[in-house]
Formats: structure tokens, sequence, C-alpha cells
């Protein structure tokens, strides 16, 4: 066991050993050797570490470098507790961390320090290690000696709960009363088999032990005879209980037993030392003070260091209380009067120099010569608290009046020294443009010792980018403040010198997402308790100040959305105007000229845009045809190459919409004056922005509507999105019109094509089948597929229908009608149908074969349509579609007025039903199938099949004999 040793004097030399590489012993030798204070050692591995440790005498303290060859500082903390070495162990790593730190608590290290830290905290940390380490034997020692005292065989030792209950006994004890301990344990303590009646002491005894008296009683336990304790007789013993005490209230009793021979040696010591004792503990919160009449000490409380740094010797070695608490601290002539005075307030100076603010008890005592006792509590700390507090509650107030970021840090900057004395602050500011922190507001004694601070990089490897990238508060005086944007740091940086070579300690708070405080202390100062709990405080304040701005600029950025979207909303009622304007004129126009030309004059009329025309592509050369304009057009579009092919940072807008298929945007003409000829004649005009927009309906281009402006980003984002809606208007409204003109038109052109697109539903299925086929009709069905009649020629029905049900474009396939050569099959298909396509464009499809080796289809284009849409429409239907033919002929407008008529009367499922009768033959005279069969067919009832027949027969002589349509709804 460690043998304890007495607290030792801030002057004894220390047994120091230290453990690491030669450089790290380089940098650490000298600041514990040169000071006189330690006499050192020195060994470069862990192995002879532990070996000097064990053989060795009177090593104190180790010094560990962490990195030891193949092992670390910690692993050899663990090395020597395994091996009973008790000295204190300090680890000094060359490159300090959080995590380090962390694993070096959890190690139970005495102590760590990074090898970067001033020489005098070196020895100053080395030595408090080694007296908590004298201090944690010493309670050891204590612990060994009640152990021991208590398992004396001849003195009688137990403990009790507070409310006299037997918890533990001695072996003496046991032997005393005649009895073993599961009979003793958990009575009470007065029922225990006492030789006399003194149970009414021994609860009375107990009382006052529990209220933290110390009481005395006598009582009678058996006689022990010559041999040892257990005899017949009865013997007197005196008992003294105590008091034990956690948190201030008593848990336990312990029970001492003597016999009454030994009273007379002990009484005398005992009542010396009683009071001195009780007072003693009542006190050991404060530092405890006693002095004779005249001033001198007769009593220096041990715990005196923590308030005045010295020593009780050294204490004692002042001579009177007037050299460590001053002169007239209080009226003596009072103090003899009342007994008694409390709450004096005083400042002192530790050894270190460090002014104290101490409040001081004094009263009159007569205990072992002294008369007179003063217990001091340091309260330094709430002094400094409470005008800190008071500065910080001024700083806050005048925080409310600041309207900016840079006037927030410039003020807690200059208010720092008031609220922080020797401490030099700088607020960074977190630019979220640059990714970087900068800093806003330096104080002068801050910059007389770096210079310029530089920007910091979010890299983590200063303090500060440190502690606003893990948003963690830093402390300590490891760190640098920061680097330079190079990554120097201040000390490499234009000569700047690191913080900390001039000052001692710093404390780094972030400011959420702003930024980051930073304090630093000046003069050798260092930041204890209270200097951190303020700055914090004060990077609180500011935080807050930070994020009152962000929210007033965010309310008042709120109050300028909304007056723009006001804005906008007033600009979207004008443009909703005239977008109905131009919807009712398309609504009323007859023609695409029309349309055209009533667009360009609603357009131009809003006096944003000063120009507007629509242009459509000619076949043959592919260059932009102006159709109709309106506004001040002033020769442009006979200035400007419209051309299609031209270059895209070249080309005019409008034959970049036409190329594209897209809407081009040109915001500021000017800005591209050197890239097209275009652009110098819309300028000289006051062009000043263009938008130009393709008009397509179903992927076929019909033209390009160009809309110019007087000034530069006219086009705002809900401008382009109406007149793109409003292209796509217009091109519908255009296919609208011409196909109602398709119906009136006697010519038509008629387009033969060629198709060898092998992927082509039906190309394959006659490929794959050997058979060719002829589509005789379609029916859109309300499931979004076509059933489409083909007849096939060169095969059998079923092998079609079975081949049919293997392509994924074709929903499902049935034979209609049989003949010796092939018949009828229906097949219902996915996809829209060509047909369908063409309907939609004015064309009519009046053939479609396909053979195993080619596909072609004939086309008939009303004169009102352009062929080269009709083109594109086959184009985009089937892949590598070649014109093949093209021929004119006159048509009969009244049978097509007719059949068209008849069919828009019709409805879906009254089209399926006739085409489905028609191509099975119900109609023929010689027919062999069924009512039934079709309805079978068409998997309706033929009660629905008939009457369906009926309302078509209607509807066709309706169309044959009546001259006025009929009204809607009637069948």
């Amino acid at each position: 066991m460690d043998t304890p040793r007495s607290a030792r004097s801030t002057t004894d030399s220390l047994d120091a050993l230290l453990v690491g590489p030669d450089p790290w012993v380089e940098r650490v030798r000298p600041a514990l050797a040169d000071s006189g204070a330690f006499s050192t050692r020195v060994v470069g591995t862990a192995d002879r570490a532990i070996a000097t440790a064990i053989d060795a005498e009177g090593v104190d303290c180790v010094v560990s470098a962490h990195r030891l060859g193949g092992t670390t500082g910690l692993e050899l903390a663990a090395a020597l507790r395994e091996r009973g070495v008790t000295a204190a162990f300090v680890l000094a790593p060359d490159e300090g961390s959080e995590s380090l730190a962390g694993e070096a608590v959890a190690a139970n290290v005495a102590d760590y320090l990074p090898t970067d830290a001033d020489a005098a905290e070196l020895r100053r940390r080395c030595r408090e290690a080694v007296e908590r380490r004298d201090d944690e034997r010493r309670q050891r020692a204590k612990a060994d000696q009640f152990e021991s005292f208590f398992a004396t065989p001849d003195q009688f030792s137990a403990v009790l709960d507070a409310d006299g209950t037997v918890v533990r006994v001695n072996r003496g004890a046991l032997d005393y009363l005649g009895t073993d301990e599961r009979s003793v344990l958990g009575k009470r303590f007065w029922g225990l088999p006492w030789t006399d009646d003194s149970r009414r002491d021994l609860q009375d005894a107990i009382r006052r032990a529990r209220r933290g008296e110390y009481a005395n009683f006598e009582a009678g336990l058996p006689a022990s005879d010559a041999d040892g304790p257990g005899g017949d007789d009865a013997t007197r013993f005196e008992f003294t209980v105590r008091p034990v005490a956690d948190g201030g209230e008593v848990t336990r009793l312990v029970v001492e037993g003597r016999e009454v021979a030994e009273r007379v040696r002990l009484e005398e010591e005992l009542r010396a030392s009683e009071e001195l004792h009780r007072v003693t503990l009542n006190n050991m919160t404060d530092t405890v003070l006693v002095t004779d009449d005249g001033g001198e000490f007769t009593y220096v409380c041990p715990n005196v260091h923590f308030i005045f740094g010295h020593s009780a010797e050294e204490i004692h070695e002042l001579g009177t209380i007037d050299a460590l608490l001053g002169e007239d601290l209080f009226d003596r002539e009072r103090l003899e009067t009342e007994g008694v005075l409390t709450n004096l307030e005083c400042t002192a100076t530790d050894k270190d120099g460090r002014e104290h603010t101490l409040l001081v008890n004094v009263r009159r005592v007569s205990i072992q010569g002294g008369t007179t006792l003063y217990s001091c509590r340091d309260i330094t700390k709430r002094k400094q608290r409470e005008r800190a507090l008071t500065q910080l509650h001024r700083t806050s107030r005048n925080l409310l009046y600041a309207e900016t970021h840079p006037e927030i840090a410039d003020r807690v900057v200059s208010d720092a020294a008031s609220v922080l004395p020797s401490a030099a602050a700088a607020v960074y500011q977190f630019d979220r443009e640059e990714n970087v922190l900068y800093p806003t507001a330096v104080s002068d004694e801050l910059e007389a010792m770096l210079g310029t601070l530089p920007s910091l990089r979010l890299d983590r490897n200063s303090a500060v980018s440190r502690a606003f990238v893990e948003d963690e508060t830093l402390t300590g005086g490891t760190h640098s403040v920061g680097t330079d944007s190079a990554g120097t740091r201040p000390a490499e940086a234009s000569g700047r010198r690191a913080l900390f070579s001039t000052c001692s300690d710093f404390v780094a708070v972030p400011l959420g997402d702003h930024g980051v405080f930073v304090a630093a202390a000046t003069d050798g100062e260092t930041f204890d308790e209270v200097g951190e709990e303020v700055t914090e405080l004060l990077a609180a304040t500011t935080e807050a100040a930070f994020d009152r701005v962000e929210r007033e600029t965010e309310l008042r950025e709120r109050d300028r959305t909304l007056q723009h979207q006001n804005r906008r909303l007033s600009q979207l009622n004008r443009v909703n105007e005239f977008i109905r304007e131009i919807d009712q004129a398309l609504v009323g126009a007859e023609s695409r000229e029309k349309i055209e030309t009533a667009v360009c004059e609603r357009l131009t009329a809003d006096d944003r845009f000063a120009f507007a025309w629509i242009g459509e592509t000619t076949a043959l050369s592919r260059t932009l045809r102006p159709r109709a304009w309106d506004g001040d057009e002033r020769g442009y579009l006979d200035a400007v190459p419209l051309e299609s092919g031209l270059d895209a940072e070249t080309a005019e807008p409008s034959v970049r919409a036409a190329d594209d298929r897209e809407a081009a945007l040109v915001s500021n003409v000017a800005d591209h004056l050197r890239t097209g000829r275009w652009c110098k004649e819309a300028v000289s005009r006051d062009f000043q922005s263009v938008l130009s927009i393709p008009l397509a309906y179903d992927d076929v281009l019909f033209g390009t509507l160009s809309v110019y402006a007087d000034r530069p980003d006219a086009f705002d984002g809900m401008v382009r999105s109406v007149l793109r809606e409003l292209g796509d208007t217009v091109a519908a409204a255009i296919n609208a019109v011409q196909r109602k003109e398709a119906l009136q038109s006697d010519t038509v052109a008629e387009l033969e094509y060629r198709v060898s697109d092998a992927n082509a539903d039906l190309r394959r299925l006659a490929a794959e089948t050997g058979a060719s086929f002829d589509v005789e009709g379609d029916v859109a069905r309300d499931d979004g597929t076509t059933l489409v009649f083909a007849a096939v020629e060169g095969a059998d029905l079923d092998g079609v229908v079975a081949a049919a049900g293997e392509f994924v474009g074709i929903a499902d396939a049935e034979p209609i009608r049989e003949t010796d050569g092939g018949g009828l099959v229906g097949l219902r298909v996915r996809e829209e149908f060509v047909t369908t396509v063409l309907a939609d464009h004015g064309a009519v499809l009046r053939g479609l074969r396909a053979t195993p080796e080619s596909l072609s289809l004939t086309v008939d284009v009303p004169g009102s349509v352009a062929t080269r849409s009709i083109d594109e429409v086959v184009s985009n239907t089937y892949d590598d579609a070649e014109l093949v033919a093209q021929r004119e002929r006159t048509r009969a407008i009244d049978a097509a007025r007719r059949s068209e008529r008849f069919r828009e009367n019709l409805t879906e499922r009254q089209l399926e039903v006739a085409q489905m009768a028609y191509h099975t033959g119900f109609f023929d005279a010689d027919r062999d199938v069924t009512g039934r069969d079709v309805a079978s067919m068409l998997d309706i009832s033929h009660t629905a099949f008939y009457d369906h027949v009926r309302r078509i027969q209607r509807k066709l002589f309706a169309s044959l004999f009546e001259s006025r349509p009929r009204p809607a709804g009637v069948e």
C-alpha cells in the first residue's frame, strides 16, 4: 500500500519521468528542468519507462508523448497502472484534438496538455496532478485506517442507520455481546443484550447524534476473563456516537466503545480538540482562519490555497491577518459588543498577484488560544458576473437600434472591452456566396497583436472555422485564431504573429449561421469560468441581434415581394384581358388569314409590344415567309435574312424557333450586336427584346409568331408562359379552320406514299403471315384503342388472328368474314391510327395496303390544307415515308359534306356497329350472317344490335332527304 505523504510545499522539487522521442523531449524538458522545481529523467520507449518507474524510487510524475513507436501514451498509462505504479500520469501530445482529449479523460490520466502550451502552464499542471495523486493516496490511507480500526478485535465498533438500526458490527463487539452477527444486524441498537438499564441513555445519545452532535454514554457489557472477552462479570464501557453526514443530512452513525479505564487517557485530548473539529467541519465550504487578540494566526484551514494560493505554512509566515485581508476590515468595538459581524466585503491579492473580492464573517470565539474566527468566501466570480451582466444589458439595449450586421458587429466589439476586461474581440461573419468567414469588426487590441485578420475557409484548420463548422464553442490557448486564404498561419503571413504568442487563452463561440465571435485574453490573462460564461452570453446577444435584423430584412423583402406580386397580378390581368380578346377573335375568324391578322393586331394594341408578325416555312426553300404582321415594322422583314439553316447564334429568333420547334428569347438585343445582322436592324428600329414561338399542332409546324418590344427584358416568365399557350391556341385554331375549309374544297391533292419502315404493325404482320392487307375502315373506341377493318388476301384468317395476338401494339384480333382467299379481320390497335391523325389535319386516308415487301398509303389533301403539313404528319407517323406520286382531282362537295355530316351524327358505338355490320356482309342480299352473329362479335345483345341498326338507318335517310341538320340530341 502507498504511504501517504504530507501536503507538499509549492517549493518542493518533484521527480518527473519524461517518455517520448528526442524532438518531443527537446520541447518538453526545458519547461520542467530549467525551472529548478523539477528533476527529470528521460527514456525513449514505453518498455524503458515501465522498468524505470518500477525500479526507481520517488517518481512523482510521468509526462508522456502520445506516439511512442509501436504504442501510445494511453497504452503506457494502462500498463503502469497494471504494474502498480501510482505516479501521476500527464499526457502531452504534439498535436492535441478534442477526440484525443476525450480518450485521455476516459483513460483516467491525471491531466492532458499539448506540448505547445505555455511552460509555466505545464509545470503548474504537473504539480497539480501530483498533488491530486497525493490526496487520493491520503484518502485511501484514511479508508484503510478505518477498516483497520474497525477490525480491532478488542474494541467495540458498530455502524448504525440514522434511526439506530445496526447495519455493521466488528468481531470485538460480537464477542463482548456474546452473540453472532445474524442476531445483531437489523435490530435497534438499544435493543441489544446490555447488562444494565441503559436503554434511555442509548436512545438519547442516538437522537443527539442524528441531529449532528457527538454523543457519549456508558453501558455495561459482559465482562472478559483473563484470556479475553466473554466473561460472566459486567464491565463498564464508554461509547461515543459520531454522526456521518451526506449532503448536510446525517445518514449513518458510528459507535466506538472503549473500556472506562482508557477514558482518563483520552479525555484531555478529546476536550481540547472537540470544539475545534466541530467548528472546522461546519465551515469547510469557506476558508476559515483563527487569530488571537493580536491578529496572529492560531489556526489556518487546509483549503486556504483555493482562494489565496498560499499554503497553510505560508499563511502563518505572513504574521497577522492584516497582511492578508488588510487593515481596518471591521470595527473591533462593534465586534466586542455584537459578537459576530457578517457580510464584510473586502479585496485581497493572492500569491500570483490576482485580486479577489471576499465576503468575510467575523466572530468572537475561544479555541486553543484563538479569539477571533474569520470565515472567508470568494465572491470574485459573482462580482465579475454582476459587472458583466450590467454592461451586457446596456449592450443589448443599444443593439435594439442597430439595423445592419456591420453595425451590430462594431457595437459588440467596442463593448466587449467593458464586458470582458483584459480581452480583445472580433466578429467573423459567414459569406454564403464565397463560403468564407471574413472579419467584420476587430478590436484595436486584437489588430495590434495580429495585424489585419485574414478571411478563413471552412477547412477547420483554425479555431474560428472549426467553431463555425462544428457549431461548438472552442476554448483554450492551443489554437491559432485563423489562417489566411492561402492556408498559411498568421505567424507566416506578412510577418503577423499567432494570437497565442501574446495572449494565453481565447474563446470562439459560433453565432448560428451568421459567423463566429472571438474573445482573446491579453496581458497574460486567462479565461476563467465566468469569462467563458459571459463570452457565450455576449455571443448569444449578438446572434439574437443578427436574427432580429435578418427577420426585419425578410419582412421588408416580403413587403417588396408582395408589392412585386401585386404589380404582376395587375400585369396578369392586362395579359388575360388581351388574351381573351384574341380568343374571341379566333372564335369568330373564318380563315387562317383572319386568325393571323387578328393575333398580330391584338398583340400590338398592347403598348408593351411594338411589332408582331407570323411567318410560315415554304416547302422548297425552307425560308420563313411573312403571312401577317402589325405594328411599327419599318421594313424590318425585308432587311433581315429569314433562311433556315443559319448558325444558331446569327439566325433571327423566328428562324431559330422554326428550326428548333422551341421558343427563342432574346432578352436584350444590344448584347448580341456582334453576332448577327438582324441585331443591328432590330436595334435601329428600337426593338430591344424579342420572343419567337413556334405555331405547332400535333407535331406539325404551321409557322412562327414573333413579338418585339421597345425595352429590354420585356418578356418575363409569366409573359413567356402566356404567349407560349397563345401559340398553342393559335395553332389549334389554324388547324380547325383548315379542317373546316377542307370540307368546302372541291379540289384535292392525292398523295401516294411508300413506307419502308419494317416496324409498322401491319407491315410486320404481313411479313410474318405472308398475306396482303387492305384497310377498309376504322373506328376509334372509348378505351383509347382503334378498331381497324382489314381485308386479308393469301392467308388463313385464324393464322392471321393468332399471329396478331403476339404483337404488343395489337390489343386484340378477331375474324369477321371469311372468303376463299382470305377474308376480313378486325384488329384493335393500341395507339392512335393514322386515319385519325390525318383527319385531325383535314386530310382523308383513301387507301392503305400492306404486303410482306412494303406498305403504301394514299391520302386526299383538300386544296385549303398545305400538302407540306400532311407530308409532315405522315413522316411523323411512319419512319422513312417517301412521297412517290402527287395528283390533283376534283371531288363532289355535296357528297363529301353529306358523308361527313352523317359520320358526325353517329356516335362512336353506332359507327362501330355500322362498320362491323357492313364488313361482315349483314347488309348483303345473300348474306350468310345474322344479327346475332354480329352482336356476338360486338359483345352486345342482339336486341341492342338491332336497335343500333334502326337508329343508324334513320340518321342515314335524314342525311339524304333533310336539308337542315337535326337538332342536337335527336336520334
